[in-house]
């Protein structure tokens, strides 16, 4: 008789648990998350777990703060005024501990950095190895400092090779022989729309710029104080990359060209078309532990080739730019069809 009351009891109170008014559960979690560009399809697994409710679901209200010419959301997030930022390539991760940022890479939802060189075709740069016959490589500042430093160091290439790249088409369509940075979910369409030709692409992460991409940074006082926070929009984050890559992407691109109204529905089709064809979300170590995923040798590989390449010296302690705490979890795995 004790346990019947008991039970019914416990059925009573479970009863009232249920039958709790919606104003009585925890408010959602306010968070905000900024961007390193303009919004588009690249940030398109954020703004699909912000329309589809998968960030309220998971008890977050997020913001999604778009970054932009005259934006510094990575200063912001590292003094306070952003919860997390959607870094680029590691180089800027390990810059941070260079200078004793106190920031974490936490996930790394890109396995391979879309940076890319261009040529023309049929005029005998048709492989990567043949790009050091030419002597107009149209790059940017940043380009020159970062990735072309492991051009030089692992294929040979030379600064007197280099051009000024203005972030304008026109001279490289005009010249047969040059070579031009970009991005492989835009740029081969800017030229085959413009010049009326299909650029030969190169995507250097396929040819050993193993550099991790499109990562979640958040305050090392973040993680150690509120890592199941951290985890929550790790996890929810993950799962929108899963629904915009293999599920009704709409309700993201619609945020993304209300953010960006320059955005377009064909340049945001061709850039979920790139990610997929060349494996740039859904790859590697991500199609068996989920999208986000890290490792630590990934992570000592594209280190040491940027030390070899003079960015950074041996003794810097690489480690204290990012954790595995929360990836490599299988989150979302089931969602992919």
């Amino acid at each position: 008789m004790k346990r019947n009351a008991w039970a019914a009891g416990l059925l009573m109170m479970v009863s009232g648990w249920n039958a709790a008014p919606a104003d009585a559960q925890p408010a959602p979690r306010e968070i905000t998350f900024g961007t390193n560009w303009l919004a588009q399809a690249e940030h398109g697994g954020y703004y699909q777990a912000l329309a589809d409710g998968t960030y309220e679901k998971y008890g977050l209200k997020v913001t999604i703060v778009p970054g932009g010419p005259r934006a510094n959301n990575r200063m912001l997030m590292s003094v306070g005024k952003l919860d997390f930022y959607m870094g680029g390539s590691l180089v800027q991760a390990f810059s941070a501990v260079e200078k004793d940022i106190p920031t974490v890479v936490v996930a790394a939802h890109f396995q391979k950095d879309p940076q890319i060189l261009m040529s023309h075709p049929g005029q005998g740069l048709d492989t990567f190895d043949a790009l050091r016959a030419s002597n107009d490589i149209l790059l940017s500042k940043d380009g020159m400092a970062t990735f072309f430093q492991w051009m030089k160091a692992e294929y040979g290439f030379k600064d007197e090779q280099v051009k000024p790249y203005g972030f304008s088409p026109a001279p490289f369509m005009a010249n047969s022989r040059a070579v031009q940075q970009g991005y492989v979910t835009s740029d081969p369409l800017v030229i085959a729309k413009a010049a009326g030709f299909e650029p030969t692409v190169f995507l250097l992460a396929d040819h050993g710029f193993s550099t991790y991409s499109t990562t979640i940074e958040t305050r090392r006082d973040m993680v150690e104080t509120n890592a199941e926070l951290v985890q929550r929009f790790v996890d929810a984050s993950t799962i929108g990359w899963y629904h915009y890559l293999y599920g009704d992407n709409r309700p993201a691109n619609a945020l993304i060209k209300r953010d960006n109204p320059e955005m377009t529905d064909e340049v945001l089709a061709y850039a979920v078309a790139k990610m997929k064809e060349y494996g740039i979300v859904d790859s590697g170590d991500a199609q068996k532990h989920g999208i986000g995923a890290m490792t630590e040798a990934r992570m000592k590989d594209f280190f040491d080739k940027m030390v070899k390449a003079g960015l950074f010296k041996a003794d810097l302690d690489y480690r204290k730019a990012y954790t595995l705490q929360f990836v490599n979890k299988d989150v979302g795995l089931e969602l992919k069809k």
